[in-house]
């Protein structure tokens, strides 16, 4: 009878994990869609993923198409944003584009985040004289705005999109690193991380299991913020001509074009530029909403 009742409440425990975690989930769900501008963000990110991921069935023209008869036409039901100077689609560029923007920005947020966060865990646990080392040369790097630091990278290693994204990356890591390391400077002193010393897990297992999966929260929150950020510095690099080199079709190359044409051909600055517009606001409206429901002070 004793063994039926364990089996009882070994059978009651699974389910009520799951619904625990259910739960917890809905409970993220509702607070994140209380939220309009949240979910308008959400709603924005979506199509310009979608718009990267079918790229290919979405633009009419290839983006390096050229058709010197028709140059600079304004939008029209064949061409909807017009052609640039070279005769090329406009829209067709800049459905291309949100790939190469999108690669760019999250990776180069990515590459940050593993190497600040690395680096920020490794500071915040170990403490003493590890975390003021590693701090004080986190604060030369923070001395330094990221996009000279990108442009001085860039202008050593050469204009690609790989040294962009490398360059970007640098200059975000320690922002990163600050962010994992205030985490883990908390979660530490939980008891929870006691109990785990107590039992000889290894530092590299307290951290990598115990920590950091509870130190992700205002990591995603940032990374999401650091994106929209990545996409301008790309932009803006690419348009003093230290990124993408043509015929990519990135926004920040095709507004460097568009400007040399902006009285007689609006369309080629205006449509990229909106682009960008759209999708740094979505990707800071969804960070917003995002800190919103992730943040536990917030359970209203």
């Amino acid at each position: 009878m004793a063994a039926k009742t364990g089996n009882q409440a070994v059978a009651m425990t699974v389910p009520a994990a799951k619904k625990k975690k259910r739960s917890q989930r809905a409970e993220l769900w509702r607070r994140f869609k209380k939220s309009k501008t949240a979910l308008i963000g959400f709603g924005l990110l979506a199509l310009v993923l979608v718009t990267a991921i079918f790229a290919n069935q979405i633009a009419p023209h290839s983006y390096d198409g050229m058709n010197l008869m028709v140059r600079r036409q304004p939008p029209s039901a064949e061409y909807l944003m017009g052609t640039d100077h070279m005769g090329r689609c406009v829209f067709s560029r800049v459905v291309y584009g949100t790939r190469i923007s999108l690669v760019v920005g999250f990776f180069a947020v990515l590459l940050s985040a593993i190497a600040g966060g690395t680096i920020g865990a490794i500071s915040g646990f170990y403490g003493d004289k590890v975390d003021n080392f590693i701090m004080r040369i986190i604060d030369v790097v923070l001395s330094i705005p990221p996009i000279l630091l990108a442009i001085a990278i860039v202008s050593a290693f050469g204009g690609s999109l790989v040294n962009v994204m490398i360059a970007i990356a640098i200059g975000y890591t320690p922002r990163f690193a600050r962010v994992v390391r205030g985490s883990v400077m908390t979660i530490k002193e939980d008891e929870f991380i006691d109990a785990a010393r107590v039992l000889g897990a290894s530092d590299y297992r307290i951290i990598t299991k115990h920590i950091m999966p509870n130190a992700l929260a205002p990591v995603i929150v940032q990374g999401t913020l650091f994106v929209a950020m990545a996409i301008l510095q790309a932009a803006g690099l690419s348009f003093i001509g230290l990124g993408a080199q043509p015929p990519t079709p990135e926004w920040g190359a095709m507004l460097s074009t568009g400007q040399n044409y902006i009285r007689d051909a609006w369309w080629m600055s205006v449509f990229p530029g909106l682009a960008i517009a759209v999708t740094v606001l979505s990707l800071n409206l969804l960070g917003d909403g995002l800190r919103d429901a992730l943040d536990p002070r917030l359970k209203t």
